[in-house]
């Protein structure tokens, strides 16, 4: 078969361009870069997401995105609820009879003066107290 004679379709392909070679060329001295300016230089490159100084969309806008689930206890100063140091024994159960607490509220953190005087009788791996190591 005669392979040889197979040519791409009129006007389908043309030259590349090549810039930078010469006035005769038509593309010579500022090869299509314009004249003077920061884009005309060599090794320009514009960081992402730049505004020309001005401050950018991404800084402008509030921050969105990453919540923690990691939940934080709820802290409970004694020394404010003394109903607490009376306790005879300390869970998230007794806490609530005594104390109001929110429904999703699964972790305390007992703080305050009068702490170290109760910590033998929380009985709950879900209270920790200040000072604890």
């Amino acid at each position: 078969m005669g392979l040889e004679h197979l040519q791409p379709a009129k006007g389908s392909s043309q030259k590349r361009k090549r810039v930078g070679r010469g006035q005769g060329s038509g593309r010579g001295k500022t090869a299509t870069r314009g004249q003077k300016g920061q884009k005309s230089r060599t090794g320009y490159k514009r960081k992402r997401g730049f505004e020309g100084g001005q401050q950018p969309l991404q800084r402008r806008l509030p921050k969105v995105g990453f919540n923690s689930n990691v939940e934080k206890p709820h802290p409970i100063n004694v020394d404010k609820v003394p109903k607490i140091l009376e306790l005879e024994e300390i869970t998230i159960e007794t806490i609530r009879n005594v104390h109001k607490l929110g429904k999703r509220v699964t972790r305390v953190k007992l703080i305050g003066v009068g702490v170290e005087k109760i910590v033998e009788r929380i009985k709950d791996p879900n209270i920790s107290y200040s000072g604890q190591k």
